[in-house]
């Protein structure tokens, strides 16, 4: 007898509770801060053009340059070219991750971006973009979240989910460089993100590098070609 009342005792106590639970409709304005530290190459002759409106670079680098001291990302792409002398014809910003283990904050990219354009005598449609590993990766995610940003786009070994695809402007040039041999990020992430953008009617050029390893950037940005490329291009809408 005691049994059974304690048991429905347990069973009114459970139903009560249950009563008392409820779905709450709320919601949390957030705020994410981020700080980020740069370098930005202005042409040779931008001071003395007047309001002549030049294109930018947005360069992500990888990971080896990521939360450490800023000359780190000097060691590689156009910041090592600009180190080594080399001199473009459009601005250059060169922005570092300040996590090291992290992913880009892409949304704190584009805000120093858009801050440099609206400060700068920047063409808003000739921005280009570029990155190599950890920074290629991101640079594929900026394509996919700003597809109306950007005039061209060369990725350098970085990993490339498929579905991107389908979120990337057509009529934005791409060009994607990688080293067979790659064993922190393989080739075929590449071979396969091509692959379905010529299916789907992309421009897209791809150097394919043979025994070459991750180092696929000391190649990659030391081909001019890339350059001229990039000036060439402009965003028609």
């Amino acid at each position: 007898m005691l049994t059974r009342i304690s048991f429905l005792a347990i069973v009114l106590l459970l139903q009560a509770c249950a009563a008392q639970s409820q779905l709450v409709h709320d919601e949390l304005e957030t705020v994410t801060r981020e700080n980020l530290k740069y370098y930005l190459y202005y042409p040779e002759g931008y001071a003395s053009e007047g309001d002549k409106e030049f294109g930018i670079l947005l360069f992500l680098h990888g990971g080896g340059e990521s939360g450490g001291e800023l000359g780190w990302i000097k060691r590689n792409g156009p910041p090592r070219l600009l180190a080594e002398g080399k001199q473009f014809p459009f601005l250059i910003l060169a922005p570092q991750n300040p996590h090291e283990k992290k992913w880009w904050n892409a949304q704190a990219v584009m805000q120093l971006l858009d801050s440099v354009v609206n400060t700068s005598n920047v063409d808003p449609k000739r921005i280009y973009l570029t990155g190599l590993s950890r920074g290629g990766s991101g640079a594929w995610e900026l394509a996919t979240q700003y597809p109306d940003r950007f005039a061209a786009m060369a990725v350098v070994c970085g990993m490339a989910p498929l579905p991107y695809a389908h979120w990337i402007d057509k009529k934005m040039p791409i060009w994607v460089f990688h080293g067979d041999k790659d064993d922190v990020i393989s080739v075929d992430e590449s071979d396969q993100m091509v692959n379905k953008l010529k299916e789907m009617g992309y421009d897209v050029r791809y150097t394919r590098y043979k025994g070459v390893g991750h180092n696929a950037w000391d190649r990659a940005y030391t081909t001019d070609s890339l350059y001229t490329w990039f000036a060439k291009q402009k965003r028609l809408d």
